[in-house]
């Protein structure tokens, strides 16, 4: 039996530059689960353990039907209150708004033939055998981004700012505005990589200003 491995099928959405590079999204489906808070806190390593814990529930009910797959690269979605903080932009939003006030959804991405109605059906089975109630928080999102600005950051978290200020003049000298959520896909597990070593896609969608 083949495995599918989404990297490797979809090389251009799990790879980037280490400059800003404008590249065309196509839609792609996951699950998801959202929160609110600090990354570093209990809540949101609950959300990722959640969310794997029935990722890895799909994959195995996929396989016992002869199609498996790879758990496909952690994602975040990130955005905060708008109003609240108005006039602040994505570079300096790391120092400037506390990290209690960030709302995320976490992604992984599932494979084509990987259907809604399976997954919604299949999740009390996984939430009650891995006495995890919190997986019954996961959702359903298909997602198509489209025209989007990306880069691969290289290191620390906290250095991201640099990187977004490097997307953020890119973006002004192309004449292009946000059109979406920051994103960023996780190429490193970052609760086992080297803060140096982490590699993460920083991307932004966008849209003429």
């Amino acid at each position: 039996m083949e495995k599918t491995d989404l990297t490797k099928q979809f090389k251009q959405y799990f790879t980037a530059k280490a400059s800003p590079a404008v590249v065309d999204i196509q839609a792609a489906q996951f699950i998801s689960i959202r929160g609110k808070g600090d990354p570093s806190g209990d809540a949101f390593a609950a959300s990722i353990q959640a969310l794997y814990t029935a990722a890895y529930g799909i994959k195995f009910f996929y396989k016992a039907n002869e199609q498996d797959f790879v758990v496909s690269k952690l994602e975040g979605l990130w955005q905060f209150d708008l109003e609240k903080y108005k006039g602040i932009g994505m570079a300096d939003a790391p120092a400037k708004i506390p990290r209690s006030e960030w709302e995320y959804r976490l992604l992984i991405r599932m494979p084509d033939y990987v259907s809604r109605k399976v997954v919604m059906e299949i999740l009390p089975e996984i939430s009650s055998k891995k006495e995890n109630t919190q997986v019954m928080q996961v959702e359903w999102l298909e997602m198509k981004e489209g025209k989007s600005v990306q880069m691969l950051h290289t290191g620390p978290f906290s250095k991201e700012p640099e990187s977004l200020a490097l997307m953020a003049r890119f973006m002004a000298e192309q004449g292009l505005t946000h059109n979406g959520l920051h994103h960023e896909i996780y190429l490193s597990d970052f609760r086992k990589t080297p803060e140096a070593k982490l590699k993460t896609i920083l991307r932004e969608p966008v849209k003429p200003v």
